[in-house]
């Protein structure tokens, strides 16, 4: 049945009878899919009866449909006409993404993985068919209930509610988690709501449903309140969705769903099974960064009592379970809302605590504002430790930590350091820790730490880990990249290039030591996995100019451009972050260099 469905209007012409055959092999083709090649396989578990009874009552694309944190859009994707693609190419590079994605369908308005955004669309989408005399379309945003701690959610509501005219759908797919369990008072809330009883029967043979007979935020804030609604019955979710259409007014639909619904293992262990890895992967497999810093953090919180920890919905992803679990009244996950985690830290480190920040690099770009106004202004010990910098792979340009550096590099007395292997963490993270009077960041990448890559000598917080006979070309490595520039100098070695390569460890600002290391060598390369423009090889560059230095120096790094999904190392080879990709650089900065633009070292 799935393979004959090319469009949503085919899924119409589907008897009533057949609809539960038709979840089923939908719900089988995402489990066999993703469990083989990995992705997001809890959340879209969930919504799979769900989504057939929006499609069925609303004519995508002329009516919008909106997916908030697109990871529970697969059986969207199925049900518009890419069951093939899905089958051979999901998260594969060149092939379907695993988030909403406008490049690949019409039916795909919006392509994001923030939370929380998806009701700022849809006042904004509504306003405009407002205002073109587009009255006969529909606008339909699917939130989760992890998404509604985000303060974006009710920033967008205050101004849903307050249209009457502008009829909004926010269809609410509460299964009581985001990664994690929801958390806060709105968690308490909607379990209220879940437990009361709706009225039903309006007529003979006609299920339909009111308001639910208990005070709730959403009456409050000028939304009719339909449900809660089974929303694995997709007779009961139609007639809501239906009735909703009706009222012509901003409308709530709170539909409770099961995540993991038809896979027993994603139902039993929902967290662990929010993601899937590929086959053949999680067995043996190497440390990863992230349980180096977990284990690290602590042990450094066993001896100190003032670190307390802080996170937005991710205890899991960034490390800290074991932490909340080893001291429960030190870790606080604040939700979906990166932006008062900040603050929340920066309130705790004004008390006399030193907060640790564990998030996503890209999920702190939402928190800059307090980063700078709230934490750096006022000179904070607040250490961010950002997990997924650089290049993450198959999750694809929401997801990729490439703005960092160039954004921690604007903020006032922020120091970052980038460790390039386990030991590095560890002893960075201690010295982050121990910094008490301004911001510290630490970033590193989604995947497993390599071999402890030893320094010949230490020169202030500079790492000499190879040095040359002739100072030729100085290899400044920014992280884990420094494998790659190591092996690359051997092989520039073996040329007659001398070759230097140290590691800064404390990245930004650019110490002095790095600087006199660069006015002693005729040409300087930097090598970052952050975009390249504005990045450590910038920082560098400027700090040369400004002490008169005119070095010849270049900048390895990620193109200024969204970066799609693919493999994490054939990604960084493409940019030119390999051992092959430093070694052509090298080749052809000191052929320039020796053709007339030397400088002699100072």
């Amino acid at each position: 049945m799935l393979e004959r469905l090319r469009h949503p209007d085919d899924l119409r012409q589907v008897p009533p009878v057949l609809l539960p055959v038709l979840a089923e092999q939908i719900r089988q083709l995402i489990i066999d899919v993703v469990t083989d090649v990995g992705g997001h396989l809890g959340p879209n578990l969930g919504v799979v009866e769900l989504t057939i009874a929006l499609h069925r009552v609303f004519r995508s694309p002329h009516d919008t449909l909106l997916f908030d944190t697109g990871h529970q859009a697969y059986a969207h994707k199925l049900l518009t006409g890419r069951r093939t693609a899905f089958a051979r190419s999901l998260r594969q590079a060149g092939g379907l993404s695993g988030y909403p994605s406008r490049s690949e369908s019409v039916h795909d308005v919006i392509e994001n993985s923030h939370a929380s955004t998806a009701l700022g669309y849809a006042d904004g989408i509504a306003k405009a068919h407002a205002l073109t005399g587009r009255a006969d379309r529909c606008v339909v945003a699917v939130v989760g209930d992890g998404a509604l701690t985000g303060g974006m959610a009710y920033e967008a509501l205050n101004n849903i509610g307050a249209a009457p005219q502008r009829p909004v759908i926010i269809v609410l797919n509460d299964n009581g988690y985001s990664y994690s369990p929801t958390v806060g008072a709105i968690a308490s809330h909607l379990a209220h709501l879940r437990a009361s009883t709706p009225g039903r029967q309006v007529m003979p043979g006609t299920t339909t449903y009111r308001i639910a007979p208990t005070a709730n935020i959403f009456e409050q804030l000028g939304l009719s309140y339909l449900g809660p609604v089974n929303g694995h019955d997709i007779g009961a979710v139609e007639a809501a969705l239906r009735q909703a259409k009706r009222l012509a007014r901003p409308v709530f639909v709170h539909v409770v769903t099961v995540k993991g619904m038809g896979f027993p293992p994603a139902v039993d262990d929902v967290e662990k099974l929010h993601t899937a890895s590929p086959r053949g992967t999680g067995h043996g497999a190497p440390a990863t960064w992230t349980k180096v810093f977990a284990a690290q953090l602590a042990d450094i919180a066993s001896r100190r009592r003032d670190v307390v920890a802080v996170t937005a919905a991710m205890l899991g992803p960034t490390g800290l379970r074991a932490f909340a679990e080893q001291f429960p009244d030190r870790c606080y996950d604040v939700g979906i809302a990166e932006q008062h985690a900040v603050a929340s830290a920066a309130g705790l480190a004004t008390a006399g605590l030193h907060p640790v920040v564990a998030l996503y690099s890209t999920f702190l770009n939402r928190a800059f504002d307090q980063l700078i106004m709230d934490v750096a202004l006022h000179r904070l010990p607040v250490t961010f430790v950002l997990d997924r910098a650089g290049i993450t792979g198959p999750d694809g340009p929401s997801h990729h930590g490439i703005w960092d550096l160039s954004l921690l590099g604007t903020v006032p007395g922020m120091e970052v350091a980038a460790p390039r292997d386990a030991r590095q963490l560890q002893e960075l993270l201690v010295e982050a820790i121990g910094h008490d009077c301004g911001p510290t960041a630490l970033r590193f990448p989604k995947a497993s730490v390599g071999a402890v890559i030893p320094a010949l000598e230490r020169v202030g917080p500079v790492d000499i880990l190879a040095g040359p006979a002739e100072p030729d070309i100085l290899l400044v490595s920014i992280g884990p990249l420094a494998a790659e520039c190591i092996e690359a100098s051997r092989t520039l070695a073996a040329k007659g290039i001398g070759i230097t390569v140290v590691d800064p460890r404390w990245v930004l600002p650019i110490p002095e030591e790095l600087l006199a290391l660069a006015r002693s060598h005729h040409c300087v390369i930097t090598v970052e996995d952050n975009a390249r423009s504005n990045g450590v090889g910038t920082a560098l560059s400027q700090a040369l100019t400004e002490t008169g230095c005119r070095v010849p120096t270049y900048h390895l790094g990620l193109p200024r451009r969204f970066l799609s999904h693919g493999k994490r190392t054939d990604m960084l080879a493409e940019a030119g972050l390999s051992a092959s990709g430093i070694v052509q650089a090298a080749l052809d900065a000191w052929a320039d260099t020796r053709a007339g633009n030397q400088e002699t070292p100072s």
